[in-house]
């Protein structure tokens, strides 16, 4: 199938689509809603024109809810609004709202989901199954301006915006049907956890690693994270070797589910989709469980329970206690999460960008070292 990218005004497109005569891939920019348009020759090209230009709706999209400041580096006025206060802040960013940010530690991950939209689009024309990206932040709206330029800047495809002028976001995001939410605000991740919704607190390596512009990679911590953090509760109360024998008689019997189990059975969701056309081998999107669990003695559990959610995981890496800063780095995952900051630290030290979930008991009993 031969494949064209073109970047038009809304005119200009019209244009283009009442003389196109192969199958191609419009990416819309400029005054128009961002979108990509599928078009057969077959096809009433102007009424998919304006199918197209719809947005999924929320019910049916995997939301991806993230702040400005995961999104794009931000350090400067953050620091200006720490420091000055808001209205200096706002100064400050209305006068240079042309000037787009820098990314920041989520760009990467967002240009990933785009990229497999772009491929579901090619297979599934018709489907709403797809990502759909919400800036969610607690900026005054004349920031705003600012945030659409960088966006426009940057080509990526972000139509719903939430601003909320100081007030925290967190109320909105259920509206939103919000599948994750990714901020750098601790405390905002911990109200929508309590809310029920899948959140982590995004770090940025110092250097971040390049990573895979045509494959979108997850890498997941277990317990406390895809699961209940149960069997972390009884290696606190009772030792490493309760631990074993726990796992060991409890083997058959699937773990509760934890904060991110919902997000990964979304990216298995979206990862059958290209099974069923034959696309296994060539799937853009990869996940990967990275725990420090040992194989032997207590991985069949975790193994089990995935398999009892009927959730597939694509590579398991059990590090029995090891550091998993080195594994990511040989994976170089777009977005890694775990409950354990010194987990989180090890890998942004190695240039992952890690995701902390302050989730279960290690985070009420404040320890650094655990078996996760």
């Amino acid at each position: 199938m031969q494949r064209k990218v073109f970047h038009l005004t809304q005119s200009l497109l019209c244009s283009r689509l009442r003389s196109l005569s192969t199958v191609c891939l419009f990416q819309c920019i400029g005054n128009i809603r961002p979108l990509f348009v599928l078009v057969k020759p077959e096809m009433n090209k102007t009424s998919y024109f304006y199918h197209f230009l719809l947005q999924p709706k929320p019910e049916n999209a995997i939301t991806i809810a993230v702040s400005a400041r995961v999104l794009f580096n931000m350090e400067k006025e953050q620091h200006i609004y720490e420091h000055q206060g808001m209205e200096e802040y706002i100064k400050y960013q209305v006068e240079h709202e042309t000037e787009p940010f820098n990314p920041g530690p989520a760009f990467s991950f967002v240009k990933a989901l785009e990229a497999v939209n772009a491929r579901l689009r090619e297979l599934y024309q018709e489907s709403e199954e797809l990502f759909d990206v919400v800036l969610v932040t607690n900026n005054h709206a004349y920031v705003g301006l600012r945030l659409i330029n960088t966006i426009n800047h940057h080509r990526l495809f972000i139509e719903r915006f939430c601003m909320t002028g100081g007030n925290s976001p967190i109320g909105y995001l259920k509206a939103y049907h919000t599948n994750l939410y990714l901020s750098a605000d601790p405390v905002k991740v911990r109200e929508a956890l309590e809310e029920g919704i899948a959140a982590a607190t995004m770090f940025t390596p110092e250097k971040m690693k390049e990573v895979s512009d045509n494959q979108l990679r997850v890498a997941f911590d277990g317990d406390a994270v895809l699961f209940s953090d149960e069997s972390e509760r009884i290696f606190k109360a009772h030792g490493l070797d309760k631990f074993f024998e726990h796992e060991k008689a409890h083997e058959n019997k699937p773990l509760d589910h934890g904060p991110l189990k919902g997000f990964l059975e979304a990216l298995g969701k979206l990862q059958k989709k290209f099974y069923a056309k034959g696309q296994r081998m060539d799937c853009p999107i990869r996940t990967y469980l990275v725990t420090a669990r040992s194989a032997a003695s207590s991985g069949t559990r975790a193994l089990k329970t995935l398999r009892s959610w009927g959730l597939e995981i694509d590579e398991a890496l059990f590090l029995a206690g090891a550091p998993k800063g080195p594994m990511l780095e040989k994976i170089r995952p777009h977005i890694f999460f775990d409950d354990q900051m010194f987990h989180v630290e090890g890998a942004a030290e190695l240039g992952t960008v890690a995701c902390h979930v302050p989730y279960g008991i290690a985070q009420r009993l404040n320890f650094h070292i655990f078996t996760e």
